[in-house]
């Protein structure tokens, strides 16, 4: 009876044939950056298709009936993903400057300036916020706890950028950046769109492939999110993520060799 292969290996796997599939493939990694955006904007709102997007991206063709701010969305999400990726040619380690400038990139077009009782910021500067958010039932760390618990983030991820050996431990390297930025919400808007940038940063340092969250599989996203906040077990998470990253080897793929 052949041997069961575990998650981890059997994405390793598709991650060499990926790789050797995509070796030269100007276009097909294009057209993968724009379907990043696709998905992660739809996450966030963003009413746009993907051909819509693609039309955007590819064309500055803007799609009818569909509100600008999508757009901007879109182009903003797009231009941080192409920045985020010349950095990690340049095996830049993650730092505070760097995260605000993802974080400002974001919402480049669609943030705003806040006055509030403690004093102002700008998201689109990638400053951390100084009110206190909240989404759905949950509720993230007070604004006056962010600077301390992203900068343990961040000294914790640049000592393992630089112990982490194996597959699985880059990836969960990634996972779990995305898992505890997005958990301390240090921006106004835009965290979920820089958590899952972030994670792509930490792949593509170690010239692994950037992929997606798929949009129609939001709700389990979510729910593997809150899982692991509730059973402080990271580990909910990272499965959902191996997961995911699978289904997306598996995809691309496919339509490659089609």
């Amino acid at each position: 009876m052949p041997q069961k292969i575990d998650i981890y290996k059997r994405v390793e796997l598709l991650t060499k044939e990926y790789k050797r599939l995509m070796a030269g493939q100007v276009d097909l990694e294009k057209y993968t950056y724009y379907s990043i955006t696709y998905h992660s904007t739809v996450i966030e709102g963003s009413t746009l298709t993907e051909s819509q997007v693609f039309d955007l991206l590819e064309n500055d063709f803007t799609a009818k009936n569909k509100p600008f701010s999508h757009h901007l969305m879109v182009i903003d999400h797009h231009k941080a993903l192409e920045f985020l990726l010349e950095y990690a040619e340049k095996k830049q380690p993650v730092n505070l400057q760097f995260i605000q400038k993802i974080g400002g990139m974001v919402v480049q077009n669609t943030g705003a300036q806040y006055n509030v009782a403690v004093g102002s910021f700008d998201s689109t500067k990638g400053d951390l916020r100084l009110l206190n958010v909240r989404a759905g039932s949950r509720s993230f760390p007070s604004h006056s706890k962010v600077p301390d618990l992203l900068n343990k983030l961040i000294a914790e991820t640049q000592k393992e950028m630089q112990t982490v050996k194996t597959f699985r431990e880059k990836c969960e390297l990634a996972f779990r950046l995305h898992f505890r930025f997005v958990s301390i919400h240090p921006f106004a808007d835009g965290n979920g769109r820089t958590s899952r940038l972030l994670m792509n940063y930490i792949l593509a340092y170690f010239n692994l492939p950037v992929f997606f969250v798929f949009k129609e599989n939001r709700r389990a996203y979510i729910t593997a999110l809150e899982t692991a906040r509730e059973n402080e077990n990271d580990s909910v998470f990272y499965n959902f993520m191996f997961k995911q990253y699978e289904k997306f080897l598996k995809k691309e793929i496919t339509e490659i060799e089609g």
